[in-house]
């Protein structure tokens, strides 16, 4: 899987990339097709930090998730949490319209 981390207006800490790539690591295990995840932390001059996850899997499905508060290792968890419930979602939904129930014979 590929990871990226950038950062606008903030300095990206290495415990910050650590962080980051040990929580994204794990979606994969929600929906297997995420290949490719890009973290972009956006820090203002309000103290506010802004968290954007973006995981992007085959067939061109994009996943995307922000998050705003003021400790930006708490934002990177929250908008994980929050993409784990899309990714779980969506896998559901792909596993409940693969097999429908036909009518049965008798």
């Amino acid at each position: 899987m590929l990871f990226t981390i950038s950062g606008k207006h903030i300095e990206i800490t290495e415990a910050m990339r650590r962080h980051a790539e040990e929580k994204t690591s794990k979606l994969p295990r929600y929906y297997n097709s995420i290949n490719q995840v890009e973290v972009i932390i956006d820090g203002s001059e309000g103290g506010n930090t802004s968290v954007e996850v973006i995981a992007r899997g085959e067939h061109s499905k994009v996943f995307i998730v922000t998050e705003t508060g003021e400790d930006a290792y708490r934002c990177i968890d929250v908008a994980v949490r929050k993409l784990e419930r899309q990714l779980r979602r969506k896998k559901g939904k792909e596993r409940n319209h693969k097999h429908t129930g036909g009518a049965e014979l008798g």
